[in-house]
């Protein structure tokens, strides 16, 4: 029978490969954020310098949580909301939580990725003209003067490629873990990989790279006595590395049970370091250039988001020979970067309702992704689309995924006291053995600075309005949706299961239990 039509009393889907797996992780956390988002971070935050805070904390907080996901995905085979109640039953609505805050993540990042896709078309004809600022939220986004309610004028050129999009997503789930997100993935991380490294080539041959890759590189070693610095460097890492919304507790449920774990979560977060510090080579190469072709410092076209991919990347296009070669692997690669991540965020929410509802996967993916595509083309097409997205993205990641993902250590480490049962766990099939270190970094290091993170976080979003926007906006579409996704995480968690679905008894097998280490090792 297919694995998305597969029964409940069928075994849980596996990947097919360890390569698979490693493939669908490094897809997940290789995203749209590790391209326009880490270059201007670790220029603003003493260039070279910021890679040793950004180091230190993925060895101190991104490794170690990433690890901790995947022993909880591999010990219990379920979803977020699932596993977290087989670790402790209270802890289902931090699942629930994460599983709302993907809901509304996958809302508006198949936006992005809609948008990404016609400008790879546009850069045949570099459509954006002589003013690209001006194409984007005029001609392209048709932007509102003025940020307001959900509009009923409809953008066609957002609306056709991101109704596209989603039908893509579906027909990727609809084929299961094996025959559609690993399969996936395998084409996209090398297609990905291949674009990005043949772009940064030719990058590096424009005139001005040098002056770019300086301003990129050149260590401004007195940042490293500035908190804010090390926040920006966990930040960076945290968010980059898709841990604290559930992707890696789900994509690890489909594991074998003798997985290497820290080997595999050593190799997913290399992987997406050192295609973030590519990217970071070739952006500020590109930018270098544009800077040499406007006569202005780097400092003046350094930007990020939006503006960097869709006003100074075309920009950069319009100035260099054959520059629709140089876009088309540019936005391609946003393309195959966006569509991997989203592929995860999806599956979060799918997964958790094959679990709960106990459904087959035809069943839960249609649903899914129908709901979130219907949502997604009704908020996001139209002419408000643009300061809806920035709204609920600024809100959701600093205080929904961040919160969560606290919550989850705290949970585990500090109120179950279960980090030395999941280290011997990780320890019985792992190449890499974990110590003190481990227990120490996610019970001390962790709670510490995703602490600090909230409270600097708050203080800033209290002095000035994010964005300029008037309060009543922000309350609407910003921390609503925040709250909205804690509030859906505890009302579903409320839901009494049926019995038949009631916890596996503590012990041997159970919550805590030794089961699932190979023999040998059960003590």
């Amino acid at each position: 029978m297919a694995e998305h039509s597969r029964p409940q009393h069928q075994p849980r889907e596996r990947w097919g490969s360890r390569t698979g797996f490693l493939f669908a992780a490094i897809g997940s956390a290789v995203g749209l954020g590790n391209i326009w988002r880490f270059p201007a971070v670790a220029y603003e935050n003493g260039g070279g310098a910021f890679l040793l805070p950004y180091l230190a904390a993925l060895l101190t907080a991104g490794l170690p949580l990433l690890i901790l996901e995947y022993s909880v995905g591999r010990k219990y085979r379920k979803s977020p909301p699932a596993a977290f109640r087989a670790l402790g039953k209270p802890g289902q609505f931090i699942g629930w939580w994460q599983v709302a805050i993907c809901f509304v993540i996958a809302t508006y990042y198949a936006v992005i990725l809609a948008w990404a896709i016609r400008y790879v078309g546009f850069s045949f004809g570099q459509d954006w003209g002589d003013d690209p600022e001006a194409f984007l939220f005029g001609d392209f986004l048709r932007t509102a003067e003025t940020p307001g309610d959900v509009s009923d004028a409809f953008v066609g050129g957002v609306f056709w490629p991101l109704l596209a999009v989603w039908l893509v997503v579906l027909f990727v789930l609809y084929l299961g873990v094996r025959k559609g997100i690993e399969k996936a993935n395998i084409i996209f991380i090398p297609m990905l990989a291949l674009f990005f490294v043949v772009l940064v080539v030719r990058a590096l041959t424009l005139d001005g790279a040098a002056t770019g890759l300086d301003a990129f590189f050149t260590p401004d070693w007195s940042a490293l006595g500035d908190g804010s610095v090390w926040v920006a460097a966990y930040g960076q890492i945290f968010f980059s590395l898709s841990i604290g919304f559930g992707i890696m507790v789900t994509y690890s449920s489909y594991l074998g049970r003798r997985s290497d774990l820290s080997g595999s979560a050593l190799v997913a977060g290399f992987s997406n370091s050192a295609f973030e510090i590519l990217a970071g080579i070739g952006v500020f190469a590109t930018l270098g250039f544009l800077a040499a072709e406007s006569g202005v410092g780097v400092g003046e076209v350094a930007t990020d988001g939006l503006g960097l991919a869709f006003v100074a990347f075309p920009a950069v296009i319009s100035t260099m020979p054959a520059g629709w070669f140089f876009g088309v692997l540019f936005f391609g690669s946003l393309v195959f970067a966006g569509f991997s991540s989203l592929i995860s965020i999806v599956q979060v929410v799918v997964a958790s309702v094959q679990d709960r509802l106990r459904v087959g996967r035809a069943v839960a993916v249609v649903t899914v992704t129908g709901a979130i595509g219907i949502i997604s083309l009704l908020l996001f097409s139209n002419d408000n689309g643009l300061y809806l997205l920035d709204a609920a993205d600024h809100f959701i990641n600093q205080y929904g995924i961040v919160l969560a993902g606290l919550a989850f250590v705290v949970f585990v480490a500090w109120w179950l006291r279960r980090l030395p049962q999941l280290q011997q766990s990780v320890n019985a099939t792992s190449a890499v053995r974990l110590g003190w270190w481990w227990v120490a970094c996610l019970g001390v290091v962790t709670p510490l600075v995703l602490g600090w993170m909230m409270i600097d976080s708050l203080l800033a979003e209290f002095e000035t309005n994010y964005g300029d926007y008037t309060t009543d906006f922000l309350l609407r579409y910003g921390w609503s949706v925040a709250l909205g996704a804690l509030v859906v995480g505890i009302l579903i968690s409320l839901v009494p299961w049926r019995s038949d679905e009631e916890l596996p008894p503590t012990g041997p097998g159970g919550p805590g239990g030794t089961a699932d280490l190979p023999e040998g090792r059960r003590h």
